[in-house]
């Protein structure tokens, strides 16, 4: 056998640790290289005459974009240079993004307080011509409230029900049937499900326009939200909750009732109220079916029946100043009420999102 003799260790010389410190731009580079950028961009939308805003906006961005790059690559090499100007891109899409949302509350806001008032929420407009200031919304929200929820009552037990079955039952070409179909409902346009009911519910069954007929096509566009919702939620309830259950001798129709169920609710119910406020805003389906009342029915199975996007169409195409105004009420009348909506849907999923200990 050879004998083994340890070599000499040849010392291993270390870098200096304070030269791993790379040099980085100040934290408040960002902010300044923005606001010079947004200077110099109107400086050169001046100088050139240019017009419009948002000429001089993107001239901006181009100029913050190329001159976050230029100090960070001078200053903190090309790699770091290269993140700072992903990091900057991702900024700037959010910011181009907000801008035309924010534009549109405002200009709603701006628009529709002008008539926004207790009379304009507790009247409807009866026999007042379009041309004439004064009415109100009352019977178009009456209408919306009614027609939203009788379609959450048709598509919430159907999509609750499918959801369960495709999770917890479904195996085989029957479930791949109806996770196809459940895929293609959720690309329908709405106008397609307007259609389908007139055609079924009022050109072959010859039933009246009504908010009934409004709903049945809303809920068309609410059944694939709510199933792929409760679908998610469902799996994410974890096994060992099922198998300890089962192992008890439960049954499984109870387990989902007890355990499964209970355990998802928070995300079902956030997925059901995403969904309603996703229906609240449809024209086009209502346009086709409720055929539009300037007086209140209550009755939504009966007569024609008002909402608030079929309202908002009506006002608008009126093609006066009072009816404009009255519909960029109602247009603000609407978001609040879709905002709400999301609001809920937001408080519901934290209040039953589970508790962890520190």
């Amino acid at each position: 056998m050879t004998n083994l003799t340890a070599d000499k260790v040849l010392p291993v010389s270390l870098p200096d640790p304070h030269s791993l410190h790379q040099p980085r731009l100040p934290r408040w580079s960002a902010p300044a290289i923005a606001l010079a950028a947004a200077l110099l961009g109107s400086g050169i939308g001046l100088v050139f005459d240019l017009h419009s805003r948002i000429q001089w906006g993107l001239i901006a961005v181009l100029l913050f974009l190329l001159a976050t790059y230029a100090l960070a690559t001078a200053v903190e090499g090309r790699r770091q240079a290269k993140d700072r100007l992903a990091t900057s891109l991702m900024w700037v899409a959010f910011l181009l993004a907000i801008i035309p949302l924010v534009s549109l509350i405002s200009e709603t806001v701006k628009r529709g307080v002008k008539v926004l008032d207790g009379t304009f929420l507790s009247h409807s407009m009866g026999t007042l011509p379009a041309i004439e200031p004064g009415g109100g919304i009352y019977h178009a929200i009456i209408g919306t409230l009614e027609q939203v929820g009788i379609a959450t009552a048709i598509s919430v037990p159907l999509g609750l029900l499918t959801a369960i079955y495709l999770v917890e039952y479904g195996r085989g070409k029957l479930a791949k049937t109806v996770t196809f179909f459940v895929d293609v409902m959720t690309g329908i346009p709405s106008i397609v499900a307007g259609l389908f009911i007139l055609t079924l519910w009022i050109v072959i069954l010859d039933f009246d326009y009504s908010g009934f007929a409004g709903a049945m096509a809303l809920s068309i566009l609410m059944m694939p939200v709510v199933v792929r919702s409760t679908e998610e939620m469902l799996k994410l309830v974890p096994n060992e909750l099922r198998e300890a259950s089962l192992a008890l001798g439960v049954p499984k129709w109870r387990t989902i009732l007890k355990v499964v169920l209970p355990t998802a609710i928070g995300g079902i119910t956030t997925g059901v109220m995403l969904a309603v406020a996703r229906i609240a805003g449809e024209s086009a389906p209502i346009v086709l079916l409720v055929f539009g009342n300037p007086f209140i029915n209550n009755n939504p199975f009966e007569g024609p029946q008002s909402s608030l996007p079929y309202y908002i169409y009506e006002q608008w195409a009126a093609g006066n100043t009072a009816s404009y105004d009255r519909a960029w009420a109602a247009a603000l009348v609407l978001i609040a009420f879709v905002m709400i909506l999301n609001l809920v849907a937001r408080g519901i999923a934290r209040w039953k999102a589970p508790k962890t200990g520190r």
